[in-house]
């Protein structure tokens, strides 16, 4: 192991905090348009009690990065001390071998800061680059309780079970997701076609949506579903020329041959990439290990193993079966898979039109991945009788209760509202669960239908897209 001059670290270190001298952060992170989870993230860091650390989980090129830059612009922006705010991305050659407790000792010194007792802000970027990160984050917040410490990484579901786990309640976690469509709109500067207005929502009048120009929205959410997903292609006209190479090269191709590899030791990533591009090809549809198996041509234990590194990554999102009653399954069968933005799947193959045999999938995936973040309690309804077959697109059950409380069936036709008998296996549904409401998504289609079992509100796809994604920010 190199161990390099401490003058070289410490003059690195001065260049990654450009407001300990200027008082401001780079000129490219600061003209870039802020996350809408920004406000949230600032609150939760800034009142987090003292003793605690926040961990960012997220993908690749999310903007994980960009979000603490953003982060510190709002703190240097509130009147705290610019030396009193510290950055170091785990990643750098330069810290190879350094603990965590090192490279703070080396930021203290680095800032010239004056040890007191007011509180500093210290960001370790990329740390799940650090073996045993977990461990040295607790031992970093039990010594030091006048530093916040935030800490991000890509490794999301890995990274949040060891938190958990050694965390003991000090770690607080924020997930941040590709853009979500509301993000999307308001990054290629058409969020004023979404405006707020009062709606009627199952016979009660509530602070909701309207939408100035459908065809428009429409237009939008078919590019937010090919070319959507990730802050920096949206922001550069160089690399919305041919996104699907940044997204397939830089994110995909990254993950697969290099993160999971080195995260879990994988072997064969081409047996990895190989099964990852056949769930690709059909987010949004029901899988089996047994299936998956048969297909791929590698070993079950096998696949689940690579299911569970992918969503590690957050590459893909799992969502788990009940039947016509709200019944879990004592024994997992099928469940559905999808990827976590829609995107992903115009990098991997070519874009879609809405006439092409997988957009509607891909519709699915894009509604499902404004919820993706918070699926606790969330579902897909699957049964058989006899030759009956019947599905639900999301059931949300009740924490207390575990029984249905609301049910939402994706559609990209106006068919439906002309026609709405023919939705057999959602009032089905509707009435084995004495459920009175359902939400019936439609191309443009917006308004009430009245059945025997219940109320069927129908909303246009891309207007509920916004909604949910809105929701998740606020």
């Amino acid at each position: 192991m190199v161990n390099f001059p401490e003058e070289q670290i410490l003059k690195r270190m001065v260049l990654d905090n450009p407001w300990w001298s200027n008082g401001t952060i780079f000129n490219d992170f600061d003209s870039m348009k802020p996350r809408l989870f920004l406000r949230p993230f600032v609150e939760l860091v800034t009142t987090l009690p003292r003793g605690r650390s926040v961990i960012l989980l997220g993908p690749r090129r999310v903007g994980k990065t960009v979000m603490m830059f953003h982060t510190i612009k709002n703190l240097l922006q509130s009147g705290v001390d610019p030396r009193r705010i510290l950055y170091l991305t785990i990643d750098a050659p330069l810290y190879s071998g350094l603990s965590l407790d090192e490279m703070l000792q080396y930021l203290m010194k680095a800032s010239k800061s004056e040890a007191t007792d007011d509180l500093f802000y210290v960001f370790f970027d990329e740390i799940q680059y650090l073996k045993d990160w977990e461990v040295h984050l607790k031992v970093l917040c039990d010594t030091y309780r006048n530093i916040r410490f935030v800490a991000s990484g890509s490794a999301a579901a890995a990274l949040k079970m060891k938190s958990v786990e050694s965390g003991a309640g000090r770690f607080t976690h924020f997930s941040l997701p590709p853009l979500l469509f509301c993000e999307y709109l308001a990054m290629v500067g058409d969020d004023s076609i979404v405006v707020p207005a009062n709606v009627d929502w199952f016979g009660d009048r509530v602070r909701g949506y309207d939408v100035m120009d459908m065809a428009k929205l429409n237009d939008r959410f078919i590019d937010y579903i090919n070319f959507g997903g990730y802050p920096e292609v949206v922001s550069s006209m160089q690399l919305r020329k041919n996104p699907g190479r940044y997204i397939k090269e830089d994110i995909v191709d990254k993950v697969l041959m290099k993160d999971l590899p080195g995260l879990y030791g994988v072997n064969d990533t081409r047996d990895l990439y190989r099964l990852f591009v056949h769930i690709v090809f059909r987010s949004g549809e029901e899988f089996s290990f047994e299936d998956l198996a048969k297909e791929s041509g590698i070993k079950k234990e096998i696949i689940k193993k690579y299911v569970d590194y992918l969503e590690s990554a957050f590459l893909i999102k799992v969502l788990h079966k009940i039947d016509e009653n709200a019944r879990r399954f004592q024994r997992v069968t099928t469940f559905k898979i999808y990827i976590t933005n829609p995107s992903i799947f115009a990098a991997v193959f070519s874009p879609l039109a809405q006439t092409d045999a997988a957009f509607n999938h891909l519709v699915e995936t894009a509604v499902f991945c404004q919820l993706a973040w918070d699926i606790h309690e969330l579902y897909y309804a699957n049964w058989k009788k006899g030759r009956t077959h019947g599905e639900v697109d999301l059931v949300r059950l009740d924490i207390l209760s575990q029984k249905p409380d609301r049910i939402v069936e994706i559609k990209w036709s106006d068919r439906y509202y002309e026609h709405p008998a023919e939705l057999k296996s959602l009032l089905t549904f509707m009435e084995t669960n004495h459920l009175k409401q359902a939400v019936v998504t439609s191309v443009s289609n917006t308004g009430v239908k009245n059945m025997e079992c219940g109320q069927l509100h129908f909303v246009p796809t891309a207007l509920y897209t916004y909604v949910k994604g809105m929701d998740c920010v606020k």
